[in-house]
């Protein structure tokens, strides 16, 4: 979106050096706030993180205390290296003093967890994890699709939203999975067919429109869910859901076999389909028109380029990979219910800016909200000290943090959200 890109381009690298040591400074008082507080309050007691899912089989036991706070000071040096007069690649020290900072917390909460309860089962976290990160996966690979071209896409919360309504709905009438697989992806492409033609027809504010998309959206299947869901489940909200798979000696590996060894299309699907993305984006013609549309339309315009066209084409397909994704909730775990998305649209939105505007880092954005959202359910049953409220938010104060704090300063395409007058 046109509202985060960076500063002059022409910003030299000194500029950069500057922008490295604040960040540097910044991760550095994290790791001691870390060290001091975490570790203050994690006592004497052991924290335990199991490779499987559940108490049992390999593992690793820390002192709680001395966990929290020696992952706090790594992330202190982390931070310094990144002051330093030779600091390290930026992302790769952030990286580590993140997940250092995560992992000093997780040693105070694991460890002053009630007695039997202070384990952290590192299979299920990561399966967790990546269940709740692919509605956001979907949703941030439509946002990458728009906005590559353009279009700013505010309506991913209602795309995932008819996604999941339609294909409740048109599953459970049909008896199939397929269909209403089927059905959420044209749903998803209605929303985006209004996206596109008033934002590329009639010039509509696309900020603003995309928000009274996400209204309509949440307005028409709230409707319709009392008028036909809510007083006949049977009939119209009862979905075949789509059956998990196995992939063999890859679910029986510590850690990640629970994660990527067992899982449903969806799962594979978007394993498939970043990685395809990124390749297109980058690698094919229409990669390269989307690419010149989203950043000089004029110039594309003049190299024979259909600008509003191929900005249609682009729209609509990231509507179907939405609706693909709002299908993820009721097609593997849920029948529908109002509104039951949840701000996960926006959460995407902020992945798609979190990930640079590019599909892989939208998948490791997702994945880090993911984590953050698997933590507040994790956190909540071990009778942690956090207030219920405070762990309640923890997926929004990751998606704030992350965008507003971690991010630096981030580039959007520069034609993103202007519309072009040309064919």
């Amino acid at each position: 979106m046109t509202g985060v890109a960076a500063g002059p381009a022409g910003a030299g690298p000194a500029a950069g050096r500057r922008r490295t040591r604040r960040i540097g400074a910044g991760l550095a008082a994290a790791g001691l706030v870390a060290a001091a507080a975490f570790g203050a309050a994690a006592g004497p007691a052991a924290a335990r993180f199991t490779f499987g899912e559940g108490a049992g089989g390999a593992g690793i036991t820390l002192p709680g205390r001395a966990g929290a706070v020696g992952f706090g000071l790594l992330a202190v040096a982390a931070g310094a290296l990144l002051c330093g007069p030779r600091p390290p690649r930026r992302a790769a020290a952030l990286g580590v003093g993140v997940v250092a900072v995560l992992l000093s917390f997780l040693c105070w909460q694991v460890a002053q967890a009630p007695p039997g309860q202070n384990f952290l089962p590192l299979g299920s976290t990561l399966r967790g994890t990546f269940l709740l990160a692919l509605p956001l996966v979907y949703g941030a690979l439509a946002g990458v699709l728009c906005e590559r071209s353009g279009i700013v896409n505010v309506a991913i919360e209602g795309q995932l939203l008819a996604g999941a309504f339609a294909g409740a709905l048109v599953g459970t009438v049909t008896g199939s999975p397929w269909a209403g697989l089927v059905a959420a992806a044209l749903g998803g492409v209605l929303l985006s067919a209004l996206l596109a033609v008033f934002a590329i027809r009639y010039l509509v504010d696309q900020v603003v429109l995309g928000i009274v998309v996400n209204l309509l959206a949440i307005g028409l299947t709230g409707f319709l869910y009392e008028a036909l869901m809510q007083p006949d489940q049977a009939r119209y909200n009862e979905p075949p859901k789509f059956a998990e798979w196995s992939l063999g000696p890859l679910a029986d590996l510590p850690v990640l076999g629970p994660a990527l060894g067992r899982g449903t299309l969806f799962l594979y699907l978007a394993a498939i389909a970043v990685p395809a993305t990124a390749y297109a984006l980058g690698r094919t013609r229409w990669g390269l028109r989307t690419r010149a549309v989203g950043e000089h339309p004029g110039a594309a315009d003049t190299l024979g380029v259909r600008v509003r066209r191929l900005r249609y084409l682009n729209v609509l397909l990231a509507g179907a990979v939405a609706g693909v994704g709002g299908a993820s909730y009721t097609l593997v775990s849920f029948s529908f219910s109002k509104d039951m998305i949840g701000g996960k649209g926006f959460i995407a939105l902020a992945a798609l800016i979190f990930g640079r505007w590019t599909p892989t880092g939208a998948l490791l954005a997702a994945l880090f909200f993911g984590f953050a959202d698997q933590v507040q359910t994790y956190l909540g049953t071990v009778e942690s000290a956090i207030p219920t409220e405070f762990l309640q938010m923890l997926p929004y104060l990751a998606t704030i943090l992350a965008v507003a704090g971690l991010v630096g300063r981030v580039r959007a395409p520069a034609a993103d959200g202007k519309p072009y007058l040309g064919r």
